[in-house]
């Protein structure tokens, strides 16, 4: 097995090249790496895109164009864990343009159908805080948001 870790394969009916730009316009530490294309003789027309590598946020992908036969649903979804509201909103804001979906709880869905949790990296301290009313109170604010707004957990939290 290779020694550098796992390359997550997205499927996509005919949007690879674009979602890998799309992403990679997102996150920093990220590339488009190499474009291959279907041969003449393929499901596809030569020269349409196949597969598209690419690293956002320093994981890397690879985008296939395989056809409509599969689509993206919540069973997978990306967690991005975020330091401040600033990156909540930023990657928030970012996903959701252009077709994306707000979701309840932190997720939503970008205009491709991914599923991504954009949540606070304190967020799980919270709603597993070993004195049960912190995380019983940290839960029913984030159950109560789309997008999560850590001054209102942080003080649903803290009990004020």
């Amino acid at each position: 097995m290779a020694t550098d870790g796992f390359t997550t394969c997205l499927w996509f009916d005919d949007q690879a090249e674009e979602a890998a730009h799309y992403y990679v316009s997102i996150f920093k530490n990220s590339t488009v790496g190499r474009v291959t294309r279907y041969p003449e003789g393929a499901p596809r027309p030569a020269g349409t895109v196949l597969t598209v590598e690419f690293t956002a946020n320093g994981h890397k992908f690879v985008a296939l164009n395989g056809g409509p036969e599969f689509k993206f649903n919540e069973a997978i979804s990306f967690q991005i864990f975020c330091e401040n509201q600033e990156e909540i909103d930023h990657y928030w804001t970012k996903l959701t343009e252009n077709g994306g979906e707000p979701g309840p709880c932190g997720w939503l869905k970008d205009r491709f159908g991914m599923s991504w949790q954009v949540i606070p990296a304190r967020l799980d301290d919270m709603v597993s805080d070993p004195d049960p009313a912190k995380a019983a109170r940290a839960t029913q604010a984030m159950l109560s948001m789309h997008k999560l707004d850590i001054a209102a957990l942080e003080k649903a939290y803290a009990g004020e």
